[in-house]
């Protein structure tokens, strides 16, 4: 179809635009910003009076859960989620059943995202086999079938030389590495924040360092091997500034905070609800502030960190539930929140969700050039919904923001010039 985006609030960092334009989408690619292109004949026009106009939200950390998890969620009903939420792009963890650490398995997923047909599914294959922290993954050969990345997250358990080993390995195909930064040592058998409400509440506390030691740790081994690695879920202001300073001094390692980190903080957890046992734990005020500054100077870009359960994981006692949060449907609100406090503009939102995952992957997409993929989101920065059954697509209903309103919702989006989401 030829689309016609009109009167929209375009948004692009990568082509620094900023202001109310047309968008034209043939072929499946953008076709012109501005100026009506000879002989164009839009099939549909959509008015974006008052809306954001901007690439779609790329998304580096997703738990999809299928296969083998298929009670929790499925690739079907999460990218369908994803979609609903601005998200054109995910990445599919991979701790599935069995682990993504073959080609058999990487094929399957690939496969059922074409079946879903709503956003694009990129495997992230497994850095080491099981997810065990052991024998190196056939990297290359996942490399080949499509997996845009390797990762060990959502595990921690990796010795410091099987860790380096691994990322000699990946560089030699200049294959991306994804690690959640946490010492399992450290953390021991930690379920909140080491801090007040631990000791309040009588939880055992995971510290600070066994964030920034893995921090460390993965800053030094990046930058003897020169291989890429991004560190996925920061959340405490040493991390920051520590990954500053490595940006600075020109080690390739790039970062992400999930965005409910951005809202949340270790006070919410005071009531024992389950919903706020996440991985790593909501920290401080003064994390939760460096979080927000370090998105806004670009050293994080924002995921998801999505995480869906099914309701029996988040019933039992704290200690003994699931973590994690169903969240690719609250992160947009999130971040106009941020925006509407005058924490971020739109440009360094575009940014956090877009184009800086897509320049970590080495993807095309994460902008609206012409001759581009057209991946585009539309939302209203404006309109207010209530997180409920009717308003929600995730399998998984683990949110603490259950039942809360939210602003910023998401009208449209096209996923390679296809509407695959209109509200």
């Amino acid at each position: 179809m030829n689309i016609h985006i009109k009167q929209g609030y375009v948004v692009d960092p990568a082509n620094d635009i900023a202001s109310v334009t047309d968008v034209f989408i043939a072929d499946g690619h953008i076709a012109s910003i501005g100026s009506l292109p000879d002989g164009f004949r839009a099939d549909k026009t959509i008015d974006a009076t008052n809306k954001i106009v901007s690439p779609g939200f790329i998304d580096v950390n997703t738990s999809l859960r299928e296969p083998g998890l298929e009670h929790k969620a499925t690739i079907a009903s999460e990218s369908k989620a994803a979609v609903s939420a601005g998200f054109t792009t995910l990445c599919c963890s991979p701790n599935t059943i069995p682990v993504l650490d073959s080609t058999a398995v990487a094929q399957l997923i690939i496969d059922k995202a074409a079946n879903a047909n709503f956003a694009k599914i990129l495997p992230l294959g497994a850095l080491t086999v099981g997810l065990k922290g052991e024998a190196l993954s056939e990297m290359y050969a996942l490399k080949g079938t499509g997996c845009i990345a390797v990762s060990q997250a959502p595990s921690t358990n990796i010795s410091p030389r099987t860790l380096r080993l691994a990322m000699q390995y990946a560089s030699s195909f200049d294959l991306l590495v994804i690690l959640k930064p946490e010492d399992a040592g450290i953390k021991g058998d930690g379920l909140v924040h080491e801090g007040v409400m631990s000791s309040r509440l009588g939880l055992t506390g995971i510290p600070v360092s066994a964030e920034t030691v893995a921090i460390a740790q993965a800053i030094a081994l990046a930058e003897e091997t020169e291989c890429r690695v991004h560190l996925t879920g920061i959340s405490t202001s040493k991390g920051v500034a520590m990954l500053a300073r490595a940006q600075y001094e020109g080690v390739s390692v790039s970062a992400d905070t999930y965005a409910y980190q951005l809202q949340l903080t270790e006070l919410d957890v005071g009531t024992f609800d389950a919903n706020y046992h996440v991985s790593p734990p909501l920290r401080t005020a003064e994390s939760r502030d460096a979080l927000r500054a370090g998105v806004a100077s670009g050293v994080l870009q924002v995921s998801s960190g999505h995480n869906p359960h099914d309701l029996d994981s988040k019933l039992a006692p704290f200690t003994s539930t699931e973590s994690g949060v169903s969240s690719l449907e609250t992160t947009l609100s999130s971040m106009i929140n941020l925006v509407n406090s005058e924490l971020l503009d739109w440009h360094q939102m575009v940014v956090a969700l877009a184009a800086g995952p897509a320049k970590t992957l080495g993807l095309e997409e994460g902008h609206l050039s012409v001759g581009a993929v057209a991946d585009v989101t539309i939302f209203d920065p404006d309109a207010t919904w209530i997180v409920n059954n009717e308003q929600w697509h995730s399998s998984g209903l683990n949110t603490p923001f259950w039942g809360e309103t939210m602003t910023g919702q998401v009208t449209h989006t096209f996923v390679n010039g296809r509407l695959v989401f209109e509200r």
